[in-house]
């Protein structure tokens, strides 16, 4: 599975990005998706998770309520739709897939997206 993320940008705080991950492969539908973000001098960190279905989604409690990760298999996509974006949300981030039940764990994933930047200023 390949993967190539998009849609991040400068947003103000308070605004909205939807962040776009495309995957190449018969089998994405096999994986579980998640979106990762690593700020500069900190280690990379979870922010969302979706199941193989879109049946089960699991968020870091910094960003729950605030973002909705989805997917359409059908397109082999996954989205990030960031709502209320806060300065500490300015990040790195990054899609990526693993058939895994630790959803957080970042060793646990097989394939990764380049990343898109997020700055979200004050």
């Amino acid at each position: 599975v390949q993967l190539q993320a998009s849609g991040g940008g400068l947003v103000q705080a308070g605004g909205s990005l939807r962040l776009s991950c495309a995957a190449s492969g018969r089998t994405f539908s096999y994986y579980g998706l998640g979106w990762f973000r690593q700020a500069p001098g900190k280690e990379r960190e979870f922010v969302a998770h979706i199941n193989w279905s879109g049946g089960s989604t699991y968020y870091a409690d910094s960003v729950k309520g605030r973002f909705t990760i989805s997917r359409d298999n059908a397109k082999n996509m996954v989205y990030l739709q960031m709502n209320s974006l806060k300065p500490e949300d300015t990040s790195v981030y990054y899609c990526a897939a693993g058939r895994t039940n630790y959803y957080s764990d970042v060793s646990r994933y097989d394939y990764w997206g380049q990343g898109t930047l997020v700055t979200v200023s004050s």
